[in-house]
């Protein structure tokens, strides 16, 4: 067991980053496709192709989704995994050629390194073919790279963060995984405890939540900084329907560790794949979204540890 989201059979996981420029890209592959659904509960997301995970339309698989650094011009990295991914012959067959679906979500670190190097074309493609179904690293790698958390009192206040990734297995063998990009706007907890967020001037950790309570009248800070971003995984089958549900289930597991969660600030979504090896007669979406925010919540603790 590599206790990550490797443990999910048939992903890679493949991540690229420019560690001066502080931003990156991290791509989950399924090469032959998953079941997907998606939950944004952030007010300030950057998000593709999303509508087309409603379910009510037509496409219930997709070959990969990306997280990526560089707010909205991030986006741009999906097209090179799309690129990548087309020339390996994988993707929905239109009969001239495989188009490749890919979702993707952005967070905002422009304000942390390089504003004008963003995730590109190139760097999305990159990220697969360094995609993996060994290792994955932690902490400031991909989009973890130029992440943050803790954003009330600026950028010089608050603390490094990035990406990270659990997996719980039942003795029936369901597997649930979780993969998250953590640049909150909050303060990341544990135990009651902040371990993880704004700070003041002699570096001690202050509360985000009171700050902005005691501020209310006087905040003064623009909107979409932010954002929490992740995948959730099983090997469980889902319709496309149950997957949106696992995933809204899932931003729990953020509820309990990032506070406040859901900010106008931030654009948190989280993508919920399966691969539908196990079949449950009964209740999956309670028993995979009950392991989906335990694995959520323990992948956001491990994202900011391990980008410290």
């Amino acid at each position: 067991m590599k206790r990550n989201i490797l443990d999910i059979q048939g992903l890679k996981v493949g991540q690229a980053e420019n560690t001066a420029a502080k931003t990156g890209v991290t791509v989950v592959i399924a090469e032959k496709g998953a079941v997907c659904g998606v939950d944004v509960r952030g007010a300030a997301p950057g998000t593709r192709e999303t509508d087309l995970l409603n379910p009510l339309n037509a496409m219930e698989r997709v070959q990969a989704v990306v997280l990526s650094g560089g707010s909205a011009f991030g986006l741009d990295a999906a097209s090179g995994v799309m690129e990548y991914l087309e020339g390996q012959g994988i993707g929905f067959d239109v009969g001239v050629t495989k188009v490749p679906i890919v979702p993707a979500a952005v967070l905002f670190d422009l304000e942390n390194g390089d504003a004008f190097t963003r995730p590109d074309k190139a760097m999305g493609r990159a990220a697969c073919e360094n995609a993996s179904a060994e290792t994955l690293q932690e902490g400031a790698y991909g989009a973890g790279c130029g992440a943050t958390v803790g954003k009330l009192r600026g950028m010089a206040h608050c603390s490094p963060s990035g990406i990270g990734s659990w997996s719980e297995t039942t003795q029936n063998g369901i597997c649930v995984a979780a993969l998250v990009a953590v640049n909150a706007f909050g303060d990341v907890v544990e135990n009651g405890k902040i371990i993880a967020g704004a700070k003041d001037d002699s570096g001690a950790f202050t509360s985000t939540e009171e700050g902005v309570l005691q501020m209310a009248s006087s905040l003064s800070f623009a909107s979409g900084k932010s954002t929490t971003i992740g995948i959730i995984a099983t090997n469980v089958k889902l319709t496309k329907a149950q997957a949106a549900k696992v995933a809204g289930m899932a931003h729990d597991g953020l509820a309990r560790c990032i506070r406040p969660i859901h900010t106008t600030l931030d654009g948190d979504t989280l993508f919920c794949l399966s691969t539908e090896e196990i079949e449950l007669p009964t209740a999956p979406v309670d028993v995979v979204g009950i392991m989906a925010a335990r694995v959520a919540e323990q992948a956001v603790l491990r994202a900011v540890k391990a980008g410290k």
